[in-house]
């Protein structure tokens, strides 16, 4: 017997404008942040994690108990060959996806969104851990006050050109692209049901700054209705407009990054 899973989510800018996506089965949800792009590619990453997880939800429609790894490497493969990609000349994505199974549920996340349960919070740390110098110098001229000139524009050219001589390597980080492989590479999980009664999922746009304002009770988000959700999104971005415009307060790579929040209740 297959049982639902009932499940609340908010994204800032709304899905269509966004490259943030969410889609949903009955029991899975899943969240994909497609890496902006600073440099030319074949197809935006609107396009490319929209394609990803709609070929993923499909997958699980078909398949509810198929091994998430297996799903993941199939969308990736249909995805590249409907959009024509090649590897590291392609749009790229987050991946997260959590899936009830019975007593179990599963968890599969490939990139830095960020999923919270109780007693856990999981994120992969792979792209961040990588020591890159157009990475330290974008967020120290920030700090400095220059704001988000042509300077920052190129070294943000530059950090994406590094990150994708690393992406999907041994030596660098994973993630969804045009190789199949990578999903091999996502960190998993199973738990069972009685340990984990909700779960709270995030794109890097909406976590880090919900972490600088201190909105960190997760247990009571993860009880929110879409309205409240997107609340807290909107209460995010007024931050960044209001309070912290050239991100001298929190470097980041733009003013205002997608934000997504998903809440999913097992029980």
């Amino acid at each position: 017997m297959v049982t639902p899973i009932n499940v609340a989510a908010a994204q800032l800018p709304p899905c269509d404008a966004s490259d943030d996506k969410v889609f949903t089965t009955r029991t899975a949800v899943i969240v994909l942040d497609g890496a902006s792009a600073h440099a030319p590619l074949p197809v935006s990453p609107a396009t490319y994690a929209d394609i990803l997880g709609r070929h993923l939800r499909d997958h699980l429609d078909r398949d509810p108990e198929a091994d998430l790894t297996d799903a993941l490497a199939a969308a990736i493969t249909d995805t590249a060959a409907r959009l024509g990609l090649v590897a590291s000349a392609s749009p790229s994505s987050t991946v997260t996806i959590l899936r009830r199974r019975g007593d179990q549920v599963d968890m599969l996340m490939l990139g830095d969104n960020l999923t919270v349960a109780p007693g856990r919070m999981i994120t992969d740390p792979r792209l961040g851990n990588l020591d890159l110098p157009e990475r330290h110098q974008y967020r120290q001229r920030l700090v400095g006050g220059t704001g988000f000139d042509a300077t920052h524009r190129e070294l943000l050219a530059a950090l994406q050109r590094r990150q994708a001589a690393r992406r999907n390597d041994p030596r660098g980080y994973w993630i969804a692209e045009a190789d199949p492989a990578a999903a091999r590479h996502a960190l998993r999980a199973t738990v069972h049901i009685d340990q984990i009664p909700w779960a709270v999922l995030a794109t890097d746009g909406a976590y880090k700054l919900m972490a600088q304002l201190g909105i960190t009770d997760w247990a009571t988000i993860s009880a929110m209705t879409d309205t409240a959700l997107h609340d807290i999104l909107t209460r995010c971005h007024s931050w960044e407009r209001d309070a912290d415009p050239d991100a001298r307060t929190l470097p980041r790579a733009k003013r205002h990054d997608d934000k997504t929040l998903v809440t999913i209740r097992f029980t």
